[in-house]
């Protein structure tokens, strides 16, 4: 068995910092949180800068000349500032709040889509996306005529690159719009090489990183990346409030997604002219709470350094892995540990996901049953569902062997023992 990692992160520091991981979900249960895939718990740091911000700061922001609304806008752009930073955009501008990653991936289709693709032109994405990253481009192909192509993938959970070198040589791509790392398998996929090959085709690229910038560094500059969508509630901010990150020039080029306040210049009753980034983009009164609260979780994620956060996170995994192949009757979805992230995805026999979950439920481990809003995928996985546990920085190897014993219990209760 692998030895525990010799960690700089003071795991059990961590975990204090989390004040919902400290209870009991059931008599004597006490909560085994393995879902953080789906949203990701919060720590106080955060929780307290925005009860701090409520009490303290409240009012809008931007057009106020009271102290209120100047401290509120600070603390609102001061969160922008440090989102700029965390992902190493080149200009505050090109960050831009927005409600999720779902959101911000249809602002491109909306915008950047509609005025750039014509009938027959190619978006090209992969059977691997989450909904978020198929619905949009499936409506924009029902308004304009765009063609959809997708990048298969292989029976070991991987994007089939021969393939997507051959769909940006042989179809029109316009637009390449991939996850970095799969919310079902744990897939990291090699999103920089796939940018570099969609650039030398004539096509952009827009990563979808829900499942990535909580995790690992994210260098749009670095990676070259046009657009990157992702969400502060997965990286232990507040739900409400996501980025959608642009290249300065796209984002120019585009036109608004809503109209109202502050999203313009001049408004007249013939007609209106709009505000420079990244206002253009933030009609109305903004989620100044949660831009906070996110901008407190980008300060305690970089205190912690994603490096230290991935190497613990890889960690867990490999260790979940190794354990849950123990399982008699266990299957695993995915690549080997050295090509996935804190995913840990199973069926167990021919039972329902959902009846896994409930009984895991009962012993006090949460974890994500369903299609993972990935239904195309689990189709080619030929399951209706899965069963998910996925990891983040406040995990413990003690965690997953309480998970592992919790399915053997489940194994117990179905007469599979």
């Amino acid at each position: 068995m692998k030895q525990p990692l010799k960690s700089p992160l003071d795991i059990d520091a961590i975990r204090a910092d989390f004040p919902i991981l400290a209870q009991e979900v059931h008599p004597g249960k006490p909560l085994v949180f393995l879902d953080s895939a789906a949203s990701s718990q919060k720590p106080r740091q955060v929780i307290e800068a925005m009860r701090r911000y409520y009490e303290h700061d409240h009012a809008n922001v931007h057009r106020g000349i009271h102290v209120l609304s100047e401290r509120a806008t600070a603390a609102y752009e001061g969160a922008r500032d440090k989102v700029q930073a965390f992902i190493n955009a080149r200009s505050r501008r090109e960050v831009i709040f927005v409600r999720n990653t779902t959101e911000a991936i249809n602002v491109v289709a909306a915008t950047w889509g509609r005025a750039n693709l014509r009938a027959g032109d190619v978006v090209l994405l992969s059977e691997m996306e989450h909904h978020s990253n198929l619905v949009p481009w499936q409506l924009l192909a029902e308004q304009v005529g765009v063609r959809l192509r997708y990048i298969p993938v292989t029976g070991a959970g991987l994007l089939d690159l021969d393939a997507y070198a051959a769909l940006l040589r042989d179809e029109p791509v316009k637009l390449v719009s991939v996850m970095h790392v799969s919310n079902v398998l744990g897939t990291v996929n090699p999103i920089a090489e796939m940018i570099r090959q969609a650039h030398a085709a004539g096509a952009l690229f827009l990563v979808d990183g829900a499942q990535s910038v909580p995790h690992v560094a994210v260098d749009v500059q670095a990676l070259d990346a046009d657009f990157l969508a992702f969400s502060a509630h997965k990286m232990a901010g507040p739900t409400g409030i996501g980025v959608l990150y642009g290249k300065r020039e796209l984002l120019e080029a585009m036109p608004p997604y809503m109209g109202g306040g502050d999203m313009i210049r001049t408004v007249t009753l013939e007609g209106s002219t709009w505000n420079d980034l990244p206002y253009k983009f933030e009609a109305g009164t903004p989620a100044i709470a949660q831009a906070v609260g996110l901008g407190a979780a980008v300060d305690y994620l970089t205190a912690l350094g994603m490096e230290n956060i991935l190497a613990h996170e890889q960690d867990v995994v490999e260790y979940a892995l190794e354990r849950l192949s123990e399982v008699p009757g266990l299957t695993l979805y995915g690549p080997p540990a050295e090509q996935r992230n804190g995913v840990a995805t199973f069926t167990l026999r021919d039972l329902h996901a959902h009846d896994i979950a409930q009984l895991l439920d009962a012993e006090g481990v949460a974890v994500r049953a369903g299609h993972h809003c990935a239904m195309p995928l689990h189709r080619k996985l030929g399951v209706p569902a899965t069963a998910r546990a996925s990891f983040y920085v406040y995990n413990t190897r003690a965690e997953v062997d309480a998970l592992v014993e919790a399915i053997y219990n489940a194994r117990k209760v179905f007469g599979l023992v």
